[in-house]
């Protein structure tokens, strides 16, 4: 069954570029010219991903990231202008999955789009085995995506499981942003160092928020590190 995908924008040029390109990869689009239709078509469900445009007037992709996120972890990719390098960043720190920025190249948006659904449990080649890994209080279910820091469910989206993953497969080795950038993205996608960051201030406020603070140590000029205080602290 295609994978079907929200594109919202309040372009129609740019909504018709993007359905095109996806809908060429064998991927089914809808679309929304607003916040307020993004909303009602999020509601209404099937969906699989949100393409999802930031410099929207009225309800504006950020506060519509926000509204979802209240509710679910469904895949968002954010279209950014260059010049919102601020909004992006904060997109990403909201719960944004990835960004691409205007203009763009539709290739490029499509090889996001396929590798946030590879991380989110589609395509044929997932990128993480099934089965589990645990470091002390610290589970993720590969198989079901699925993660808990003492019993206690942790939201993750796609591509921050990938790199909790990572750190969890070999706890106290330094992963430098290159190689987490590769886990969660893949070899051939160019990714900003910031990307990474604010990916892992959103797992390290989801842990904190679970009890477990000071789990992820930052080495400085390397890189980062999941610890052995896998039990938290208070």
């Amino acid at each position: 069954m295609a994978q079907r995908i929200l594109v919202v924008d309040d372009e129609p040029n740019i909504r018709d570029v993007i359905c095109f390109a996806l809908d060429r990869a064998g991927m089914a689009t809808t679309t929304a010219r607003n916040g307020t239709e993004a909303m009602m078509a999020f509601h209404r469900g099937g969906l699989d991903l949100i393409v999802l445009d930031i410099g929207m007037p009225d309800m504006d992709g950020l506060e519509v990231c926000r509204r979802i996120r209240k509710t679910s972890d469904l895949p968002i990719l954010f279209l950014s202008a260059r010049d919102e390098e601020i909004d992006r960043i904060l997109g990403l720190e909201i719960g944004g999955d990835d960004y691409v920025t205007k203009p763009f190249s539709p290739r490029e948006l499509v090889a996001r789009v396929k590798t946030i659904l590879k991380r989110s449990g589609y395509g044929s080649e997932p990128h993480i085995s099934t089965g589990s890994v645990s470091v002390g209080s610290l589970r993720l279910h590969r198989g079901s995506r699925t993660a808990s820091f003492a019993d206690m469910p942790l939201t993750l989206t796609a591509l921050e499981f990938a790199i909790l993953d990572t750190l969890l497969s070999r706890a106290e080795i330094v992963f430098s942003r290159d190689q987490l950038m590769e886990a969660a993205y893949g070899a051939d996608m160019q990714v900003a160092d910031r990307t990474i960051d604010s990916h892992i201030r959103n797992i390290r406020a989801k842990l904190s928020a679970a009890g477990g603070q000071g789990i992820i140590a930052t080495v400085h000029g390397i890189g980062f590190k999941l610890t052995s205080n896998t039990k938290g602290s208070a």
